[in-house]
């Protein structure tokens, strides 16, 4: 047993055995066909049977099902920022949270395709209670983030990840992806968490924590989908926290959002890189802040390289204006847009509903409000 071995990926020895084990799972199987629809039973089976490594699976299975994702469910697919990265090089990604497992997906699809290192990517363990799911995100580099423990048990488990980063990072040459926040904004208002950046705060080695987060090779993530498959899904959680109530989850609630995600249409999708954050940290090391004022700058500066690279669709216009009551955004968006966007709102939202309408404009308009706050 090593420190990291419950949250771990599979090893790469570990791969073709946990493929035999639940190759025949409904579930794996649907996915199977879903990556090779014109590939007979037996090929598909010899596939799978020479995959013996994460990166053959990634490379030989989850790339053509994230492809036939991108062919099917949306109507056009673009990136920016990808050419600043070097090849050899490992970076720690901190990205917006949209959709649980399409965000990685489309990441690794994109590093493949520019010939870089796919990351190892963090995931929380309520996401995948279920034994197929919890193996196809080991299969995927996936490593576990406990949710629900005791403050002291929290501490241990915040530290064991920080480390663990640390070491794929620094020791094993692999990005890593993670969330700029715990769990998905539902509400389009991606806002980073200082817990996450005190968390990897944990493994510093430095005498200057800014010195730490420099040798991580920060680069932010803007992840944009013109139509969110799963935003009426998240709406129940955003009216009950508008009416101040506990909101509990269905049992098969992230299960439903997974799936919803991967086949729902999203019209165009976009996937943004920034910078290395480096001279910003320079600067803010500079001034000689105390630690806590460091990480706030930091969630603050990670934020504004999200906005910054945020790709507005004209859905994000059509909600601003319809939310505020103006047409100041316009000249973004045609007339043929703006009733696409109003038959969704028709067909996810009661009519009358006036606080579920708020809400649900709200998480498309968001993105907009933080462009225009950038600066300020």
């Amino acid at each position: 047993m090593t420190k990291f071995e419950e949250i771990r990926p599979y090893h790469d020895s570990e791969v073709n055995d946990a493929l035999k084990q639940f190759t025949d799972h409904p579930m794996i199987k649907a996915l199977l066909i879903f990556a090779f629809p014109e590939k007979t039973k037996e090929k598909i089976n010899e596939i799978v049977a020479n995959c013996h490594s994460i990166e053959d699976f990634q490379s030989k299975v989850i790339y053509y099902a994230v492809r036939n994702i991108i062919d099917k469910s949306s109507e056009g697919f673009s990136t920016s920022g990808f050419e600043k990265l070097e090849p050899n090089t490992p970076y720690l990604f901190i990205s917006n949270h949209r959709d649980i497992i399409l965000d990685t997906s489309l990441l690794n699809y994109i590093l493949i395709n520019h010939n870089l290192t796919t990351t190892a990517s963090a995931i929380g363990d309520n996401l995948v209670k279920k034994p197929f799911l919890l193996a196809l995100s080991k299969l995927n580099r996936n490593f576990l983030i406990r949710r629900k423990l005791s403050p002291r048990e929290m501490l241990k488990s915040s530290k064991n990840v920080s480390e663990y980063i640390q070491k794929l990072l620094q020791e094993e040459n692999r990005s890593v992806w993670i969330a700029q926040r715990e769990g998905r904004t539902k509400d389009g208002d991606d806002k980073t968490q200082q817990g996450v950046l005190k968390m990897l705060a944990l493994a510093n080695t430095e005498k200057e924590l800014l010195d730490y987060f420099k040798k991580l090779k920060i680069v932010t993530v803007s992840i944009s989908y013109e139509f969110d498959p799963t935003d009426v899904l998240k709406m129940p959680e955003l009216m009950a926290k508008h009416n101040d109530e506990e909101y509990i989850k269905t049992s098969n609630e992230d299960f439903n959002s997974i799936l919803k995600g991967a086949i729902g249409q999203k019209k165009r999708i976009h996937v943004a890189l920034g910078r290395v954050l480096d001279e910003e940290l320079n600067a803010i090391k500079a001034k000689k802040y105390p630690v806590n004022k460091q990480i706030q700058l930091l969630t603050e500066l990670i934020d504004e390289h999200i906005y910054k690279e945020y790709k507005l669709w004209p859905s994000n216009y059509v909600a601003y204006d319809l939310l505020n009551g103006s047409d100041g955004f316009k000249s973004k968006y045609t007339e043929r847009e703006k009733r696409q966007f109003e038959r969704r709102i028709e067909r996810r939202v009661k009519t009358g509903n006036k606080i579920a309408l708020e809400n649900f404009l709200a998480m498309y308009a968001n993105p907009v409000k933080n462009s225009m706050n950038l600066g300020k």
